[in-house]
Parts: C-alpha cells; structure tokens; sequence
C-alpha cells in the first residue's frame, strides 16, 4: 500500500474555500449562479430578498476566496462563477440537506 502525499497548502485553500461558502445567503447565492452564466448585484439582491449592502458583502467574500469572479458593465458589475466544479459541491450539499 503506498503513503498518500498530502499537499498542506492545497488543502488549506480548499478549506479557506469551504469556509467562505459555510453560509445560507453564500450558497444561494452559488446556486443561483449555476442556473445562469452572470447576474448583477441588484439582481442578486433582489433575488434573495436581502439588502444590497448585505449582498455585496458576501459577493466581496466569494470573490476574494477565488469562487466568483466579476467584471463592470458600465454602472453595473456582474458576478458568474469562476469555477463550474462548484456546482458538484452545491449539488452535494442540496443532496445532503434532503437526507
């Protein structure tokens, strides 16, 4: 049987990453980014039903981890996942939460 080489700073990354997404408001904010390629922070805001302060403070924290990305469209900034493989870990935990 051969000794598994376990790589630190990739698993502390990807713990920093399930970190930032150990939240409600973040995961449905990931889950809807999975059905749709981009949406606006007011349509995020007005999605979940949440402030805009509130939202771009958990898009802030998405995006500083590597999760999301975003890009300016005149006034508005768009957010999309900066990952598809994001939406086999959503899935996971919607199949958890059923069991």
């Amino acid at each position: 049987m051969s000794k598994v080489d376990l790589d630190i700073a990739k698993l502390e990354n990807a713990a920093s990453k399930l970190r930032a997404m150990a939240h409600p408001m973040r995961i449905a904010i990931i889950d809807m980014l999975n059905d749709v390629n981009k949406l606006s922070v007011t349509e995020i805001y007005e999605r979940l039903q949440i402030e805009q302060a509130a939202a771009s403070h958990h898009l802030n924290i998405l995006k500083n981890k590597g999760i999301l990305v975003s890009k300016r469209d005149g006034k508005k900034i768009y957010y999309a996942l900066k990952s598809k493989t994001l939406n086999q870990i959503i899935d996971c935990l919607n199949i958890c939460s059923e069991e």
